[in-house]
């Protein structure tokens, strides 16, 4: 059996629930997905969206304004009956832990890493600001805590229905 594509189009089974256009919510990455179905499926997710809305952030390497579209949105209903909105990018580990500072030689690949990491710095550091003037948390999640959920990376108290594992993964 051939694994699922790593980009596409999510088709949601709940359409009212995604905020947007339930007919355009595209996926980059094989984690994208596993989310998108995840908050598709789960009660206790009000509404989620996924990169619908932009903000600014200022990109040091150009010197210029940029827009940033964030993974997703996500509104839902905690285990104490409070809701949440969140702001959630997923990244791969390594570019949340960025490049070695010190590599035994600076190729361009490692200039590039360097460049990538710095601009999600700022991306995320605009995402917290924005988050926190409205009252929204930003949450960054990584292979480890997509792939091998054991809870709900959002604090829910029930138990999320596991990913499809990918095939040549872990």
């Amino acid at each position: 059996m051939a694994s699922p594509p790593r980009k596409g189009r999510y088709k949601p089974k709940n359409p009212k629930k995604y905020k947007g256009d339930p007919r355009n919510i595209i996926y980059r990455s094989g984690w994208e997905r596993d989310v998108m179905s995840w908050l598709d499926s789960r009660t206790d997710v009000l509404w989620w969206q996924s990169e619908e809305k932009c903000f600014w952030y200022f990109d040091q390497m150009k010197k210029q304004n940029r827009r940033y579209f964030p993974d997703f949105i996500v509104c839902y209903n905690r285990s104490d009956g409070v809701e949440v909105t969140e702001m959630v990018e997923i990244k791969p580990q390594k570019h949340v832990d960025g490049p070695n500072p010190n590599p035994k030689r600076r190729t361009k690949s490692w200039v590039n890493e360097v460049k990538t990491y710095l601009i999600n710095q700022k991306k995320w550091e605009a995402a917290t600001n924005l988050c926190e003037s409205n009252g929204w948390s930003f949450r960054l999640l990584t292979e480890k805590n997509v792939k091998n959920w054991s809870g709900s990376p959002f604090g829910a108290s029930t138990k999320p229905s596991k990913p499809r594992a990918r095939k040549g993964a872990g």
